[in-house]
């Protein structure tokens, strides 16, 4: 009996011995670094036309010939629509007239002047009289002078039976046919013109994050690109915006970027937003006005960053968010402590956090190992190969299956 009772405790002690001796869990870690990265925000945005001309008739009559064919380029001035000209032609006609009329009778008074001048100077006519006449020679040339703007409006009413393209630019459906009316002024537009070969884009950007990025600015952690603000678009299939007729290769596309011209000076109330205006070519129609397209815009550059994957950060008791470091016990050895750090996260870029404090340059960040890892405990650190960002996804694929 004593010699059993004497190895169940060599038994025990030497599973005690195995405890002490076991190896401690295994993590990856890779060292915090700063880099320069640039700041890009998407946002939403719509496409509009940089020139849009209604096509209205500016006087009564009608339609009798339609010169253009629907979904064309226009050239400005070109004949898109005939009236009838018939009613102008004949008012052009009298005003024409009522002009001829009015200088023969300045030509007659005159004449009748002229006379009265020199019976005058022979007393043989009073002075009322010339007087008289000089009044109505006056009067014939006033009225010569309102035939001549009768005229000219007559004429210019008659250029009017002939419809023409203000702008160049394409044209878009006809609303009327041959033999409708139209009037002068009428509300509904003949034809739309719009000018597609570049065009605008109206993003949207919270008031939030404009007062973020220029408190940002402002405490010198992000620099301001300047005027040259460069906007990228992604279009509604998820596509870059790109020439069509440009073959894409493996590497990055060859965007065309537009310019960023303005923002609005007041906060929509109603959707507490600014408008940014951005213009773009379009050389190969791609863009059409009303079209829903994500814009890229650059918003400034960090210097020093510090950047850590989003799979790494975690949301902790107190509403904010922490990661797991190691701190160097013996670091000879590779053995380390874990250690729980409060991290502030200021926003995301790609598929990593910028980490506004809490991190440090050096620091030594647990990228893969996570769930072995507690605060306090002691653990095997080894150093991982791959950047931190190719860590998690590994880890994440691990995960997964």
């Amino acid at each position: 009996m004593l010699i059993l009772f004497c190895c169940i405790l060599l038994v025990a002690g030497c599973d005690a011995s195995k405890q002490l001796k076991a190896e401690p869990n295994e993590v990856l870690y890779s060292v915090v670094g700063e880099e320069k990265i640039t700041l890009t925000s998407t946002l939403p945005g719509r496409v509009s036309a940089l020139v849009t001309a209604e096509v209205r008739p500016q006087v009564d009559g009608i339609i009798i010939e339609r010169l253009f064919e629907e979904g064309a380029d226009v050239k400005k001035g070109q004949v898109l629509y005939r009236i009838d000209p018939a009613v102008h032609k004949a008012a052009y006609a009298m005003a024409k007239a009522s002009l001829v009329e009015a200088q023969a009778n300045v030509a007659a008074i005159a004449l009748l002047e002229k006379r009265q001048r020199l019976l005058i100077s022979q007393n043989a006519l009073s002075r009322q009289e010339l007087d008289n006449t000089i009044s109505q020679h006056g009067q014939a040339r006033a009225r010569v002078a309102r035939a001549k703007a009768e005229l000219e409006s007559a004429a210019i009413n008659l250029a009017y039976t002939e419809i023409k393209a203000p702008v160049a630019g394409h044209i878009g459906a006809s609303s009327v046919t041959v033999g409708a009316l139209v009037t002068a002024n009428q509300p509904t537009a003949l034809a739309v013109i719009q000018q597609t070969d570049r065009v605008y884009v109206d993003i949207t950007q919270s008031s939030t994050d404009t007062i973020r990025l220029r408190r940002a600015m402002a405490q010198g952690r992000m620099a301001p690109n300047g005027s040259a603000t460069k906007v990228r678009l992604t279009l509604e299939d998820g596509s870059p915006y790109t020439a069509i007729t440009r073959v894409q290769t493996d590497g990055e596309p060859e965007w065309i970027q537009g310019d960023l011209l303005f923002s609005e000076i007041s906060v929509d109330q109603s959707t507490g937003s600014l408008i940014l205006r951005a213009v773009f070519n379009n050389p190969d129609r791609l863009l059409l006005p009303g079209m829903y397209v994500k814009a890229i815009i650059e918003e400034g550059a960090v210097d020093n960053a510090v950047l850590i994957p989003q799979g790494l950060a975690f949301a902790n008791n107190t509403g904010g968010h922490s990661v797991y470091v190691l701190r160097g016990d013996d670091a000879e050895n590779g053995l380390f402590r874990v250690e729980r750090r409060d991290v502030r996260l200021e926003r995301a870029s790609g598929n990593r956090w910028i980490v506004s404090s809490g991190l440090n340059s050096g620091d030594i960040l647990i990228v893969e190992g996570l769930q072995k890892a507690a605060p306090g405990e002691l653990v095997k650190g080894v150093p991982t190969r791959k950047a931190p960002t190719e860590a998690v996804a590994m880890t994440s694929k691990k995960k997964a299956r």
